[in-house]
């Protein structure tokens, strides 16, 4: 198989099942169905928080003995399930839970490998290259599975229809990753056994007495103001009178055009001055947002400048969190990376939840924006040294 077709069939399969955390912003919909609230939404997710740590830390493990496309294939027949499981449900209990958990163990490999796969694929020079195309089809899966779900709420079906279809594009991405087993190890800049990717205990001290550690917290700040502001849009949306699918499209076309356009920038002579200038600008849309009331344009208005802070930055974060990192331990470092990163993602809408119902959403909107604003100011003190 050729490196292009490669790449595209890898890059197809990491697509497809990036919807499933996509349909995480469904959840307090799908929850308002059988009239669980955002509280539940947040506990379900501190759930999902505690597998897909507890994947992170032993998906090099799991990889080291499987492989690493074929631990991915795995993963998405989880997410799959997960999926299926959330869409049959109408109550709270068991059931709910062991789907919060499939959620969690799929998506940790799948985000946390992702990025090492790569890393085998090409070379140091090329990785802001690579990890931002990756980025972007990450960023499409993410923005485009609520925008499914809109259109197929709008043709009649309902909000569950949309994890089933989902589910089934999982188990696409599976086949995928299992037959790009061979060709990628085929086309591998290093011929030789992958390296191993375990996280121990010695491993973990030295990512975190590293350089690395900057960007391995900045993440988690940022996946917390990504999930406070996306997890819970259905709800702002709702409360104004607007369509969170605006917002998703908005955000979603902005982070790809702007990720394939800057595919080759890596982040200028300054990196962390170039995080902390687009992070400011991500805080500038929260702020807006809180003032943007029930009219339309500003809100695609906060949805683009969102889609050029967060979306923009991140991938330079995923690059400088890899250059950082000791050589010896760069695998180790992405894995610790992702591993916060859903800390924040998964983690922060508990905190989120508990805000919307018990003090309301605008007090959420500040906090999240005080997030914002700290780790911009973090990448700004680290360009300066």
């Amino acid at each position: 198989m050729s490196r292009i077709l490669m790449f595209f069939l890898y890059f197809a399969a990491i697509f497809l099942q990036a919807g499933a955390y996509g349909l995480t912003f469904m959840l307090p919909r799908l929850f308002d169905s059988f009239g669980a609230n955002e509280k539940v939404v947040g506990w379900m997710l501190l759930v999902t928080t505690a597998s897909t740590i507890t994947t992170v830390y032993f998906s090099g493990h799991l990889s080291d003995f499987f492989g690493r496309l074929r631990t991915l294939s795995a993963a998405c027949l989880a997410i799959s399930t997960s999926l299926f499981l959330y869409g049959s449900l109408d109550t709270v209990g068991v059931g709910l839970v062991s789907a919060s958990l499939l959620l969690g163990f799929g998506w940790g490999l799948t985000y946390s490998l992702g990025p090492i796969v790569l890393t085998r694929l090409v070379g140091a020079d090329e990785r802001v290259r690579f990890f931002t195309l990756l980025s972007v089809f990450v960023m499409a899966g993410f923005g485009l599975a609520p925008v499914l779900a809109s259109l197929l709420e709008g043709a009649g079906y309902s909000v569950r229809d949309a994890f089933y279809v989902t589910a089934a594009f999982c188990v696409l991405s599976a086949v995928l990753f299992f037959f790009l087993d061979a060709p990628v190890k085929a086309n591998a800049i290093n011929p030789h056994t992958e390296t191993p990717s375990r996280i121990t205990l010695a491993a973990l001290s030295g990512v975190l007495t590293s350089r690395a550690l900057l960007p391995v917290v900045m993440v988690c700040l940022g996946a917390s103001v990504f999930a406070g502001l996306n997890n819970f849009q259905t709800v702002f949306a709702d409360a104004r009178g607007l369509d969170y699918a605006s917002f998703f499209l908005a955000y979603t076309f902005t982070v790809v055009i702007f990720r394939l356009v800057l595919a080759r920038f890596k982040g200028g002579k300054n990196p962390y001055r170039t995080i902390a200038l687009l992070q400011y600008v991500m805080c500038l849309s929260i702020v807006l947002f809180i003032f943007s009331g029930t009219s339309l344009p500003l809100y695609l208005v906060v949805a683009v400048l969102f889609g050029i802070g967060y979306g923009v930055s991140y991938p330079i974060l995923v690059a400088m969190a890899a250059a950082d990192a000791r050589e010896d331990l760069s695998a180790q470092t992405l894995q610790v990376f992702a591993l916060t990163y859903f800390i924040g993602i998964f983690g922060f809408p508990l905190i989120a939840g508990w805000m919307v119902v018990e003090i309301g959403t605008l007090p959420l909107l500040i906090f999240i924006a005080v997030l914002a604003v700290i780790e911009a100011t973090l990448a700004l003190r680290r360009s300066m040294t």
